[in-house]
């Protein structure tokens, strides 16, 4: 009888906390570190970030948000920021991104943009986002990579809790 109580009170809803946290952490958030330097000046290395998984199940990505990419396209994970929008013509002259013909305008970079190995003027796939770090000259992106496929965003990054002293959003 004191197996059964003990079972009852304390493993059942321990195994189900367990259950709950892994869920949550597969599907719902999880916490993100910054292990290199393509994101200055916003984001650094060691900055940690809580990442939303679920909202792109509803909402579509915009341009600035700051994703998580998991895919096969890199074997690592990485942080960038949403430059090109699906269907959008992409360009960089002078050191400048053009959608559209137009300059985009881009506060959050750092360093001079070029094209690295992806041919110029650039059409982005309709099921897909062009990203970059805000690191332009130590960065490795969608100017190397392509076209990042819209099921190979595993998140947005939607707030920053370490150090304290840069806490907040990502806004």
């Amino acid at each position: 009888m004191h197996i059964k109580k003990l079972l009852k009170d304390w493993v059942l809803p321990f195994a189900i906390v367990i259950i709950v946290s892994f869920a949550i952490r597969t599907y719902g958030y999880a916490h993100i570190k910054v292990y290199n330097i393509s994101m200055q000046n916003t984001l650094f290395e060691g900055h940690r970030l809580l990442e939303d998984k679920i909202s792109y199940r509803f909402i579509e990505p915009a341009r600035g948000d700051i994703i998580i990419v998991n895919g096969p396209e890199y074997p690592e994970r990485l942080i960038k920021r949403i430059i090109g929008m699906p269907g959008e013509i992409i360009d960089m002259q002078g050191g400048q991104v053009q959608i559209n013909g137009r300059n985009l305008e881009e506060t959050y970079a750092k360093g001079l943009t070029d094209q690295q190995s992806l041919p110029m003027p650039y059409t982005i796939p309709n099921d897909s986002v062009f990203v970059m770090g805000d690191n332009r000259e130590h960065s490795i992106d969608s100017r190397s990579l392509g076209a990042i496929p819209l099921t190979s965003i595993e998140g947005k990054a939607v707030l920053r809790f370490w150090p304290m002293s840069k806490f907040g959003t990502m806004d």
